[in-house]
C-alpha cells in the first residue's frame, strides 16, 4: 500500500514536472520563432531600405531631372538635377512652372512633352516631358523629366551654320575667279588687263587660304603626336618673324617681351605656331597703323600663360561667345577687305583643346582686344630637350 502510495507521488510529480518543461521548452520556442520573425523583418526593412537608397542614387546619377509625384500629387522624388535645374535664378520660375503643368497633365493620364527656350545668361533649352506611372496597369502617379539639350541644340546650329557657311566661302571666290577669267578672256585693252589680273590672282589665294585652313582645321581635329617638350618663347619669336611683313606693310608695331625661359609644354610645334600665329595676324589686320601688338610669354604657377594685346577695333560683348566658330567674323565687310576666312580662331582653340589648354578674350569695343592662351607647364626635368621652334 505504502508502495502505491509512493509510486503515485512520484508520477505525480515527474507529470508535474514534465508539463512544467513541456510549457516552458514551447514557451522557448515560441520566443524564439518570435524573435526570427522580427530579424527577418528587420532583414527585410534594411534590404528595402538598402534597394530604394540604391535606386535613389541611380535616380540622382541620371543627366536629366526627374520628379515623381504620387496619386495625390505629393512630390515622391526630385533627384539632384532637377533641384539643381529649380535652382538657377533665370531658370526657377518658368521650369517650375512648366513641371507642373506637365505633371498635372500626367496625373491626368496625358503623355506631354514640350520645348522651353530660356535666353539667359547663359542661353540654354530644356526639354520637358510628363509621363504617365503605372503598375500592372493601374496609374499610381506621374513624372516629369527636364532634359538639357543646349549643348545639342548649340551643334546642330554651328553644324547648318558650318554647311552654309562652306558653300558661300568657297562660292564667292570660285564665282569672282570665274567672272574674272572671263572677262579677261573678252579683253583687248593691255591696261584693263593689268588692272584685272591682279584681282584674279588675289582671289584665287583667298580660294587656296581657304582650302589650306580647311585641311589644317581637318589635321587638327583628327589628332597628332604631342610627344614634343616645345620652347613656347622660341614659337612666339617665329610667329612674329613670319608675320613682321605683313606687320610692316600694316605700318603695325609689334612688341614681344622676353619669355620666361620655363616656357615650355608637352604638345606640337606646329600646332602651337599655327595658334599663336593666327592670332597675331587677327591682330595685325583688325588694328589701326601705328596702333602696336603686345606679346609676353610667362609662367602662372603650372601654367604657361601667353597674352597677346592689341589697341585695334575691338569686338562688341554680344559676339564674344562666338568668335572661335568657324566662318564666323565681327565685321564681315572688313574680313572681306583683309581676306579673312573667319576659321582663324577656330584654329586657335582646338589646337588648345588638343593641349588640354585654353583660350580666352577680353575687349572692350573701340579700344582692342586681349587674347591669353592658358597651357600646363612641361615638367623641369624635360627642358634639356625642348624642341626649338624653326
Amino acid at each position: 500500500m505504502a508502495w502505491v502510495v509512493l509510486a503515485a507521488v512520484i508520477g505525480a510529480a515527474v507529470g508535474t514536472l514534465g508539463g512544467a518543461w513541456w510549457q516552458r521548452s514551447r514557451s522557448e520556442v515560441e520566443a524564439r520563432r518570435d524573435r526570427a520573425r522580427l530579424v527577418g523583418a528587420e532583414s527585410g526593412i534594411a534590404g528595402l531600405e538598402q534597394v530604394r537608397a540604391e535606386l535613389l542614387a541611380s535616380i540622382d546619377s541620371l543627366p536629366q531631372g526627374v520628379v515623381i509625384v504620387g496619386r495625390d500629387g505629393e512630390v515622391v522624388v526630385r533627384n539632384r538635377q532637377a533641384e539643381h535645374m529649380l535652382g538657377v535664378a533665370h531658370l526657377d520660375a518658368l521650369v517650375d512652372e512648366s513641371v507642373e503643368e506637365h505633371l498635372r497633365a500626367a496625373s491626368a493620364g496625358l503623355e506631354t512633352a514640350d520645348t522651353l527656350d530660356v535666353m539667359g545668361p547663359p542661353r540654354c533649352t530644356l526639354v520637358i516631358r510628363g509621363s504617365v506611372v503605372s503598375v500592372g496597369g493601374q496609374q499610381v502617379g506621374a513624372m516629369c523629366t527636364i532634359e538639357d539639350v543646349s549643348e545639342r541644340t548649340r551643334l546642330e546650329s554651328v553644324r547648318t551654320d558650318l554647311v552654309a557657311n562652306i558653300s558661300h566661302e568657297l562660292k564667292t571666290p570660285v564665282g569672282a575667279i570665274a567672272l574674272l577669267a572671263e572677262t579677261l578672256a573678252d579683253e583687248d585693252e593691255p591696261e584693263v588687263i593689268a588692272r584685272l589680273a591682279p584681282k584674279l590672282t588675289a582671289e584665287a589665294e583667298r580660294l587656296s587660304r581657304i582650302i589650306d585652313e580647311l585641311l589644317e582645321l581637318s589635321r587638327i581635329e583628327l589628332g597628332e603626336s604631342l610627344t614634343e617638350v616645345v620652347d613656347v618663347g622660341a614659337v612666339v619669336r617665329e610667329a612674329v618673324a613670319l608675320h613682321a611683313p605683313l606687320a610692316q606693310m600694316r605700318s603695325i608695331p609689334v612688341r614681344l617681351t622676353d619669355a620666361d625661359p620655363g616656357a615650355v609644354v608637352a604638345g606640337n610645334r606646329r600646332q602651337l605656331l599655327s595658334a599663336v600665329g593666327n592670332l597675331l595676324e587677327n591682330a595685325i589686320k583688325y588694328s589701326d597703323p601705328d596702333a602696336p601688338v603686345e606679346i609676353t610669354v610667362g609662367l602662372d604657377r603650372q601654367e604657361v600663360v601667353v597674352e597677346l594685346r592689341d589697341h585695334g577695333m575691338g569686338i562688341p560683348q554680344r559676339d564674344l561667345d562666338r568668335v572661335f566658330e568657324r566662318f564666323y567674323r565681327v565685321d564681315k565687310a572688313r574680313s572681306r577687305e583683309t581676306g579673312g576666312s573667319g576659321l582663324g580662331l577656330s584654329i586657335v582653340r582646338h589646337v588648345m583643346a588638343n593641349h588640354g589648354g585654353q583660350v580666352s578674350v577680353a575687349s572692350i569695343e573701340g579700344e582692342g582686344s586681349t587674347f591669353t592662351l592658358r597651357l600646363l607647364a612641361a615638367v623641369p626635368s624635360a627642358r634639356p630637350d625642348v624642341a626649338q621652334a624653326g
